[in-house]
């Protein structure tokens, strides 16, 4: 029997030989609703059908569900009847300020006609209507009901590996979102390398609290299992996580996780807001995979994690580094299942020079991504020049295989130019992926993004190296809540800072928490901030998958729309040093002096011998 060609065969085949073994628990509300493979592909075509009597193959479909069984069943029908599928976050009635403007300019971006959803937020849609009115136009189908659709009358709908079966938007940390155009057979490809990669078996249990509406959450959590012929997976609500990030621990004790895994961040989270007393009782020796990635690994997070919950059973070599974005459908690199991370120490000065070199003096740990998965070429590419680069350069990171998408729905110039880029020598078409990194022995290590990059007065400064520093400067910060970005003053760049502050630990006096974060940055780094903004908890932009939004806090500084509580900026004069300010040069030299003296750098005289 030839294999799976599009996800509505490889749905049709696993329901078929495996009809019956558990595919998805979701827990919620300590409640269970499981699915098999059999009830998934029957409530599928039972969509599909109702879907494929309203519209056309190829039109789009929104799908605006809270994560769940719901969710599942729609995305799956969606894609059965030959509807090209949008995911996308159901908009908070208590933020809806925030979040329907992304709703709005998804569905007009997508050119969606149809939107699937529950009739509880059906109920409500005319709320929405009040505020976008155009919404009142889609055909608007609440899935969970019993006459959405007879399964008998599905037809299997005329696609092949080549069609486009979802647009997965991408989440806005790099700009304004774009739809990216994934067809059957990218999907195929790589949650066939997902599965090598993972080396999954019948009896490997997965525990996923990651967003459905997201790439890592949608194809690494939903439809990886589908691949495999056994694997049961248990799906548990983000807002589940974020607000308890033991019931994570909790279902992986429970249900004998082997692989979970998610951003940086996510271990942090467990670190802080689990104490060494409500740890007892956890067991998680079963744990075999905790991928981590969407943003850069943090050395010290793998170290923190472990130590916390080695006595439980978590083993370091557990851990997976690895890299992904969703212009290459999900997975593009990954270490040896079971070996432990690999970390390698580089000069910091070098490396803002763009070398990965032996540390001569202050030395950055980078954790290395792993290699390049099967069937796939990753060059390291000078994207001003399109030459390959040597390893121990940094550079681009340029991606060609068959799990590289289509490209951005509707977008054809922009497509060209990240998906059809070509080296120096002619080689290619690759995909620019936007990140930085350099190969090692054959190990990619990833070390920020081209855009995010910070040059101050030459120096290449790497914003979540900052961003370390500064939420560790003081104990009213908000680990994981801060970013730090460039912005132009009088033609030349320079270093802005907004981070949260932890309520809990702030007695709102500011001076203080500003004096340690430019302090900090200044012995740290030897960089002097234009602006450092605190501001209200819960307020930094964010994407689906917890990564901060640099380009979109930026915007948001620049118009003033930052919810401030603290905003402080240098004492500059059009962009030209103040009177009776150091020079750069000179600040350089004072921000050596604070850890001599034990005394602040800014309050410091320059003039005196």
């Amino acid at each position: 029997m030839s294999a799976p060609m599009t996800l509505i065969e490889l749905l049709d085949e696993r329901s078929r030989r495996h009809p019956e073994p558990r595919l998805y628990t979701f827990l919620e509300d300590g409640a269970e609703v499981t699915l098999t493979r059999s009830e998934l592909a029957s409530s599928a075509h039972r969509i599909a059908a109702a879907l494929q009597s309203l519209a056309a193959r190829g039109e789009r479909a929104v799908l605006l569900y809270p994560p769940g069984a719901d969710y599942l069943r729609g995305f799956f029908g969606c894609v059965c009847s030959g509807l090209v599928a949008v995911p996308a976050y159901p908009p908070d009635p208590s933020r809806l300020e925030r979040t329907l403007p992304r709703l709005r300019a998804l569905i007009a971006d997508s050119g969606a006609t149809v939107v699937l959803t529950t009739s509880f937020i059906l109920s409500m849609a005319e709320f929405l209507f009040t505020d976008a009115p155009e919404l009142r136009a889609l055909k608007w189908v609440a899935t969970d009901v019993p006459e959405a659709g007879d399964a008998a009358a599905w037809k299997r709908p005329d696609v092949t590996a080549d069609t486009l079966a979802f647009l997965q938007y991408t989440s806005g940390s790099t700009g304004t979102p774009r739809g990216v155009m994934l067809s059957h057979g990218n999907l195929l490809h790589n949650l066939e390398a997902i599965h090598r990669a993972f080396q999954t078996r019948d009896d490997s249990v997965g525990v996923i609290w990651l967003p459905p509406y997201h790439d890592m959450g949608l194809i690494g959590g939903v439809l990886a299992p589908l691949l495999a012929q056994g694997l049961h997976t248990v799906l548990m609500s983000p807002l589940s996580f974020l607000k308890r990030p033991r019931a994570w621990l909790e279902a992986l004790t429970r249900f004998g996780g082997t692989i979970s895994g998610g951003p940086n961040f996510a271990f942090d989270l467990c670190v802080r807001r689990i104490p060494p007393a409500e740890r007892e009782g956890l067991d998680l020796s079963r744990w075999e995979l905790a991928f981590c990635g969407a943003e850069p690994i943090r050395p010290d997070t793998l170290a923190r994690f472990t130590e916390a919950f080695g006595p439980y059973g978590f083993r370091r070599e557990a851990f997976y580094p690895c890299y992904g974005l969703a212009e290459g459908t999900l997975i593009v690199t990954g270490g040896a299942k079971e070996a432990a991370p690999i970390l390698r120490d580089v000069d910091a000065s070098a490396l803002e020079a763009g070398w990965a070199r032996a540390p001569l003096s202050t030395a950055r740990t980078l954790v290395s991504s792993g290699t390049t998965l099967p069937d796939q070429s990753l060059r390291i590419v000078a994207p001003d020049t399109g030459q390959v680069l040597p390893p121990g350069e940094v550079g681009e990171i340029w991606l060609k295989g068959p799990s590289v998408a289509r490209g951005y729905w509707r977008r054809e110039e922009e497509s060209a130019r990240v998906f059809q880029a070509r080296t120096a020598q002619g080689d290619g078409p690759y995909l620019r992926t936007g990140d930085l990194g350099f190969l090692d022995a054959g190990e990619l290590y990833v070390t920020g993004r081209e855009k995010d990059l910070i040059i101050v007065r030459g120096r290449n400064l790497y914003p979540q190296d900052l961003e370390v520093v500064v939420e560790e400067s003081h104990p009213a910060l908000r680990p994981g809540c801060g970013v730090a970005f460039g912005v132009e003053v009088a033609g030349e760049e320079h270093l802005v800072v907004v981070q949260e502050v932890d309520p809990r630990r702030w007695d709102g006096n500011a001076a203080p928490v500003l004096g340690a974060i430019r302090g900090k940055l200044a012995s740290v780094h030897e960089v002097r901030p234009h602006a450092v903004v605190l501001i209200e908890p819960g307020s930094l932009p964010k994407t689906s998958s917890g990564k901060v939004q640099r380009r979109a806090t930026r915007e948001a500084f620049l118009a003033g729309a930052l919810r401030e509580l603290h905003a402080w900026c240098t004492n500059a004069l059009n962009g030209m040093e103040a009177p009776g300010e150091p020079s750069a040069r000179e600040f350089r030299v004072l921000a050596r002096v604070p850890t001599r003296l034990g005394a602040r750098v800014e309050d410091l005289d320059a003039q005196p011998p």
